[in-house]
């Protein structure tokens, strides 16, 4: 990929670049984080992801990362994983995302980069649409 800036890119992508190493803490956050989740790059650095995982969910986040970090193996590959998330301010978000295994020269696990997506708004949507057929399917019933 001659004369690409890797960096350049990760900072001009629309959804959200989150990079963490093996202990968790992020080591990458760019502009579209910052917009997503409402903490700037310099708020993000070095903390947990913690940050911006709803705390009913973090032992259950944390044990599964910690157990990717050990065996260098996560069972979500290519998969869009649809999860829970925090903002800043406190408001619930629907995010979706996909995660990537970093290794070093070594072959050992570096970190986990998430590209991530809001969809908090699709997922309200579908929930009005899923309410509306359950309304309908019950006044069907009733009338019959």
């Amino acid at each position: 990929m001659g004369g690409i800036d890797h960096q350049q890119l990760i900072q001009a992508f629309g959804d959200a670049v989150v990079v963490s190493d093996p202990a968790g803490r992020i080591v990458l956050w760019n502009p579209a984080a910052t917009r997503l989740f409402g903490f700037s790059q310099e708020e993000a650095m070095g903390q947990p992801l913690d940050l911006i995982i709803p705390e009913r969910l973090r032992k259950r986040h944390n044990e599964g990362y910690d157990k990717t970090m050990a065996t260098g193996e996560t069972r979500y590959g290519t998969s869009l994983l649809k999860v829970p998330a925090l903002h800043k301010d406190g408001r619930p978000l629907s995010i979706a995302f996909t995660v990537a295994m970093l290794t070093g020269p070594d072959g050992k696990v570096t970190g986990i980069a998430a590209v991530i997506r809001d969809e908090t708004a699709r997922f309200a949507e579908e929930r009005a649409l899923k309410g509306r057929v359950n309304e309908l399917e019950a006044a069907a019933k009733a009338a019959s």
